[in-house]
């Protein structure tokens, strides 16, 4: 006799930005439940509002050792394995004041900068004429100027390392050449950076502190994967929040509605809340044998926090669906994470599509999908929900 053996449901769930997976109303009744991860390892899925918020804020969960060798996976690592747990590194090597300096919206001249920056690649797509495309001509290098803005690097680098993004962010069941390529090439030209006269920004500060004698610890690699991380990682959240929220004005007349009668500022919290970005869950390895409501979560387990589930819970936020500018806890989201891995960049990444959706309504009032919705194509296996084209007429 063959005894069955169960088999877990897949996850990611489903690509597609323009809807909430099916499954997360089926796992309100088991909001901690086994699932299979790309890599073909066991995790605990997450998906209440309390037990993911509980997650992200309990040091027995951890992401630094999600890294360790031997433990289950989401996936096969991209980056080097001491480079996860990024803001910890960046913390411990005294480097935090730089790069808290360096992401402040407030910074002189910032806001004049991306207002510029936004009106110019809309006035460029307007000179070549309907359709645009959103996502490349737009929210990518958007994005990707500001962060080489803050770096202090040219401006016209910045399509070279955003190509590095789409497969470093890729969640695949092995190791990727490419990604480690990619690495490589990326620190050299940081470390170059250091090294050229030309360079301002964070990349000149961390460079000067090469001269004092308290940061003697730090080689030139340390502080070229400092400039890497924050461009990729940077670029990648704040470029898929951007292209997200477009999808959801394009896609959605009560967020259209709701973004033309009360503007954008005050519907920022609600939009982070419906956004689907998160392509994937936020993994944790447990350090010691934890309860998660009715659930025993054993020490060297993998959990994983569904954000989107989180900000869908009824529970905490009351017809979820609905988008509600005015919805009085939209800021208690878990988008930006939370606990000690709470996003630094949160004021810096809603600025910046804050200033990009204002721009663009403001010019372009008749902005519309120029595609049938259903023809959109959506990336796959990838950290971050997104479509590979958002054409788009005025």
């Amino acid at each position: 006799m063959t005894l069955a053996v169960e088999t877990l449901p897949g996850f990611p769930f489903d690509w597609n930005g323009t809807r909430l997976p099916a499954e997360v109303d089926a796992l309100r009744a088991e909001p901690v439940r086994k699932v299979r991860t790309i890599a073909g390892d066991e995790a605990w899925l997450v998906s209440s509002y309390a037990l993911c918020k509980q997650v992200l804020e309990d040091p027995r969960f951890s992401l630094k050792d999600t890294s360790a060798p031997g433990v289950p996976r989401q996936y096969a690592l991209t980056i080097p394995p001491h480079v996860v747990n990024n803001m910890g590194n960046i913390t411990g090597a005294g480097l935090r004041k730089a790069v808290m300096k360096a992401i402040n919206p407030k910074a002189p001249g910032l806001e004049e900068w991306l207002r510029d920056k936004a009106g110019a690649l809309v006035d460029a797509m307007g000179a070549e004429g309907a359709p645009g495309e959103l996502r490349g001509g737009f929210a990518d290098p958007y994005s990707a100027g500001l962060h080489c803005r803050l770096l202090g690097i040219p401006e016209e680098d910045g399509p070279r390392l955003l190509r590095s993004l789409d497969v470093a962010f890729m969640n695949a069941p092995r190791e990727i050449e490419a990604a480690r390529l990619n690495w490589d090439r990326d620190i050299a030209y940081m470390a170059e950076r250091l090294d050229d006269p030309a360079t301002g920004g964070l990349m000149a500060e961390l460079a000067a502190l090469r001269d004092d004698p308290e940061y003697a610890h730090l080689t030139d690699e340390m502080l070229a994967t400092v400039g890497v991380t924050l461009f990729g990682a940077g670029v990648i959240s704040t470029a898929g929040f951007l292209t997200m929220a477009l999808v959801s004005v394009l896609t959605r007349q009560d967020v259209r509605e709701a973004l033309a009668g009360g503007g954008v500022v005050g519907a920022m919290d609600e939009l982070l809340r419906v956004n689907l970005s998160i392509g994937d869950g936020l993994p944790r390895l447990a350090l010691e044998d934890v309860r998660l409501g009715d659930t025993l979560v054993r020490a060297g387990e993998l959990v994983l926090v569904l954000v989107e589930a989180a900000n869908h819970d009824p529970e905490q936020f009351p017809e979820p669906l609905a988008f509600r500018p005015g919805r009085q806890n939209a800021a208690e989201h878990l988008s930006f994470g939370g606990g000690r891995h709470f996003c630094p960049a949160t004021a810096l990444g809603k600025r910046h599509a804050e200033i990009a959706l204002e721009t663009l309504l403001d010019r372009l009032p008749e902005l519309r999908l120029a595609v049938p919705v259903e023809q959109l194509v959506w990336r796959t296996n990838f950290m971050k929900r997104l479509p590979e084209r958002l054409p788009a007429a005025w």
